[in-house]
């Protein structure tokens, strides 16, 4: 995948949380429509994790496709 096609994933999983949220608004979310918000929320995780190996690599002169997906585990501890 290059950067091109993870910004896209990106943009998409934003449209799908933001259709979510505003579907429930008023109501609050179904246990099932939260589990799919959650799911959204870690895979956009990854893929902004996923761009930010790509370009730390190519900044460091290294292959940016050597860059692999982050376990779930992985991406959702990180410290802020």
């Amino acid at each position: 995948m290059n950067d091109a096609e993870i910004v896209k994933q990106i943009d998409q999983l934003v449209a799908q949380e933001h259709h979510l949220e505003r579907e429930h608004t008023a109501n609050g979310l179904a246990d099932e429509d939260r589990e799919r918000l959650r799911s959204i929320e870690v895979q956009l995780d990854q893929c902004w994790d996923l761009l930010r190996q790509r370009r730390a690599r190519r900044d460091a002169g290294q292959d940016a496709a050597s860059a692999e997906v982050r376990a779930p585990e992985v991406v959702e501890h990180y410290q802020q």
